[in-house]
């Protein structure tokens, strides 16, 4: 098997051309996740649907993704690694170009299906196409490598889909993918090679059972993620339904592949210590990444009035502190740093990060006072991501790289769609909590109330308006006021709590990983 796993190592401009074209599959797969969500309210007048009609654009290529992810090492040995690989970027790219000439909703919606069953293969081969370019002993340096993207993609896509939008139309969000994905494939198809490894099934013991299981299961778990806050969770028929089908489709599907003779998904693959650790950090590592990219964009345009363009720029230095982290992190895994300390380090950021944000948020936070919070955080995810990423294909050879990284790929999504979904629902229940709470210290016996209720009416009647519409307005102005103390209150609170349960995860890692000391450093078995 080290022989085998040697003979994909590549050298010199092969390994860069290899490396640079697996990066850019899986910066426009990311990328995609975010992109649209600036073009929303164009996208529905120009086809003249709801907002929650067009959010199913979001929705399903999220659905997408996470059903095609752990089937990807199943799908690259039964087409070839490099046949697959090419395939998944031509679908991505050619639907692409179908979702910015969809006529309808309807339209939009599948060719976002498949796009993102093409996005999620793109993902996930990606990261197992530069982990075994690189040898054995310099994987810390290829995760870094990757990271770039993983990382660097949800940022970049806010600010790029609100440029497109606003200097040209919703449809280049999609177009812009065209150009790359052609060049993408050329290079794939001339340089990428297949492994010798991999053992195709025979059609005849294909297992589709499993993989109608898989989609159900993987499928209801996103739609309800998705959909939970906005159909109010469990009162909602569809999403009590789906509740029901991902736990029967989860608990079939895992019974089916521990007993089938040819599973879809290899379970087996987990009994390595160092992966077990891995996808639950990997998790961790999703509800902090997106949960972050979610909320500070979403407080700066909600509560602050910025456009997405201004939102999405605030992001972009702490993403550029984590791209030149990424090498750092790279260097010190190959020296022998131990992964445990990097990752409670970078835990310890993120809760800095949150409390930080906790304790600047208010209705006048100034672009400058976000900056060395943001930085903090992108310094966090760069401790984060790669010695979560490295520890976790560390031992693994051959085709089990391919696998485990196809469960890291899925539990951060997971982790992500978590994240949003929960931070979501704070938000919300928090803002009615907030606003009730602070309504009721507000009472006609209150002093404090009255007299800037009487001050606001006299400045409206000096502007002309009858005492009685006066005093109209200045109720509205005043529940306006408490309306947007409430949301601030409830953002401080979802900064805070993200915080503490990284701060909460800090003594566990260390424990853990100090236990496997002696399994927490790279294989470099397969380098000699």
């Amino acid at each position: 098997m080290p022989l085998e796993l040697e003979s994909l190592v590549e050298y010199g401009p092969r390994r860069i051309i290899i490396t640079l074209t697996a990066i850019l599959c899986a910066l426009l797969e990311v990328i995609d996740t975010t992109i649209v969500n600036v073009a929303i309210n164009e996208m529905g007048g120009n086809l003249g649907c709801t907002i929650a009609e067009v959010s199913w654009v979001i929705t399903a290529y999220a659905i997408g993704n996470v059903i095609v992810m752990p089937m990807t090492s199943w799908l690259s040995a039964q087409f070839g690694r490099r046949n697959y690989f090419a395939a998944s970027i031509i679908l991505f790219t050619v639907c692409s170009f179908l979702c910015g000439n969809a006529t309808s909703i309807n339209e939009l919606i599948l060719f976002r299906l498949l796009q993102g069953i093409g996005g999620g293969a793109l993902l996930v081969t990606s990261q197992t196409i530069i982990t075994e370019s690189f040898p054995a002993a310099d994987r810390g340096m290829a995760q870094a490598i990757y990271g770039l993207g993983i990382i660097v993609g949800p940022t970049l896509g806010p600010p790029l889909g609100g440029y497109l939008v606003d200097n040209y139309s919703w449809p280049y969000i999609f177009y812009i993918n065209i150009p790359i994905g052609i060049v993408a494939t050329i290079l794939t198809l001339q340089f990428v090679r297949s492994p010798k490894y991999a053992e195709k099934t025979p059609i005849r013991n294909v297992d589709w059972w499993g993989i109608i299981l898989l989609s159900v299961g993987i499928g209801s778990l996103q739609y309800v993620l998705e959909k939970g806050q906005e159909e109010d969770w469990f009162s909602s028929n569809s999403i009590l339904i789906c509740s029901v089908l991902a736990v029967f489709g989860f608990f079939f599907f895992i019974w089916r592949e521990s007993v089938y003779k040819n599973p879809i998904v290899s379970f087996k693959v987990l009994k390595d210590f160092n992966l077990k650790i891995g996808t639950i950090l990997s998790f961790v590592l999703g509800f902090g990444l997106y949960g972050s990219t979610f909320i500070v964009p979403l407080y700066t345009q909600s509560i602050l009035g910025w456009t997405a363009l201004q939102a999405g720029m605030l992001m972009l230095p702490a993403s550029i502190a984590t791209g030149l982290m990424m090498p750092v992190m790279g260097a010190l895994l190959k020296k022998g740093t131990a992964p445990q300390y990097l990752v409670a380090l970078g835990m310890f950021l993120f809760f800095i990060f949150s409390f930080w944000g906790y304790r600047i948020i208010s209705p006048d936070t100034a672009n400058t006072d976000f900056f060395w919070m943001l930085i903090v955080r992108g310094v966090g995810l760069a401790l984060l991501f790669i010695p979560i990423t490295n520890l976790a294909l560390s031992k693994l050879q051959g085709q089990e790289i391919g696998q485990g990284a196809a469960f890291t790929g899925l539990m951060r999504q997971l982790g992500g769609s978590f994240g949003i979904a929960i931070i979501n629902t704070l938000i919300t229940r928090k803002t009615a909590l907030h606003r009730s709470d602070i309504a009721s210290h507000l009472t006609a016996t209150d002093g404090t109330s009255m007299e800037r209720i009487n001050q606001m009416q006299h400045a409206f009647i000096g502007q002309g308006f009858s005492p009685e519409i006066a005093l109209a307005k200045s109720y509205k102005l005043l529940d306006m006021g408490i309306s947007k103390q409430a949301v601030i209150l409830s953002y401080m609170d979802a900064f805070l709590y993200l915080g503490l349960m990284f701060l909460i995860c800090v003594p566990f890692v260390l424990i853990l990983l100090r236990n496997n000391k002696g399994n927490s450093h790279v294989d470099t078995s397969s380098a000699h």
